[in-house]
């Protein structure tokens, strides 16, 4: 069975950047966002065993989204400069990895996953990213693996898994969205309605434009005076929470073929970047002899800083 793996770049990222100490190398160049993604990656690869991958990211040009809605994430603070260079660095080394990378100006990484997930002539798409507006494309076909509890816990999403877990149907995650608004984005729903009237009413109406056109059934007069006059910031927000699934933008599966990394190559980045600790994880034979009190001292203080904070 094909399966291929698609990895939210920037999400993952982040993730790690936040998660883990601001572990640097001994030049002084701060990679920890760089070895959580790299930790992330070779457990993804272990877990889900993919016979093809790749890995999207975002582009720093505004999106379309940013065209409807002026204000969209114009509140997210700015990056932190340490993390800026990391985005790069990981680039890089994805790239001697033999990982294709996929970006598209115009639009988010969301936006090519689920462009890419959808074209691809394979069994099977597992999604790895920590954002959850990713579920709306989960199907027959597509599965989500997302972390659960904070970083040391995965989840592999399906259908069944997302309404258990969050009382609504894949195909009613958009509609919730446009009734609750998503403040991490910076843009507003329903002014009033909050996720349990949200489910509430879409357990009832199936969709946003059903329950418009039964407004006048909603029993609540709070509810249906709120719904009324946020007609079109609800329509608003349905835009903007929809994920893209038809950007001009094409996968070649034989690229995607999951390489070997146990190659001299990826062994010297590795070793340049100190992730000494993930080595043995890149299916290496070779097992190198610490005979040197000073390799072994460094190889422990870097174990032990990342020890309760590893992604996945």
């Amino acid at each position: 069975m094909n399966r291929l793996v698609l990895i939210d770049g920037h999400a993952i990222l982040h993730r790690a950047y936040h998660a883990l100490p601001p572990l640097t190398t001994s030049k002084g160049e701060i990679v920890n966002a760089v070895y959580g993604f790299s930790s992330m990656l070779l457990r993804v690869i272990a877990d889900l065993k993919p016979t093809h991958i790749a890995v999207a990211f975002d582009t720093p040009e505004p999106t379309f989204r940013n065209k409807l809605f002026k204000d969209y994430q114009i509140q997210r603070p700015k990056v932190d400069e340490e993390f800026i260079p990391q985005i790069d660095l990981v680039k890089k080394l994805v790239r001697e990895m033999g990982i294709p990378t996929f970006e598209k100006v115009g639009f988010e990484a969301d936006d090519v996953i689920g462009t890419l997930a959808k074209k691809a002539d394979v069994d099977e798409v597992v999604i790895v990213t920590g954002d959850r507006d990713i579920l709306q494309l989960v199907d027959d076909k597509i599965g989500v693996y997302m972390p659960v509890k904070g970083l040391s816990q995965s989840k592999l999403y399906g259908e069944k898994e997302v309404e258990e877990k969050f009382g609504i149907k894949v195909t009613q995650i958009i509609d919730y969205k446009a009734l609750v608004g998503d403040p991490a984005d910076n843009y507003p729903g329903v002014s009033g309605i909050g996720p349990k009237t949200a489910a509430s009413l879409l357990s009832r109406f199936k969709t946003l434009e059903q329950l418009y056109e039964q407004v006048h059934k909603v029993e609540s007069v709070k509810v249906r005076k709120a719904l009324n006059e946020n007609k079109e910031s609800a329509e608003m927000a349905k835009k903007l929470a929809t994920i893209v699934t038809n950007i001009p933008i094409e996968i070649d599966l034989d690229k995607c073929q999951l390489k070997n990394f146990d190659r001299p190559n990826v062994h010297h980045l590795f070793e340049e970047l100190e992730f000494r600790s993930l080595i043995p994880r890149l299916g290496s034979k070779i097992k190198e002899q610490k005979t040197k009190n000073k390799e072994q001292k460094t190889e422990k203080k870097e174990d032990e800083k990342i020890q309760q904070t590893s992604l996945f």
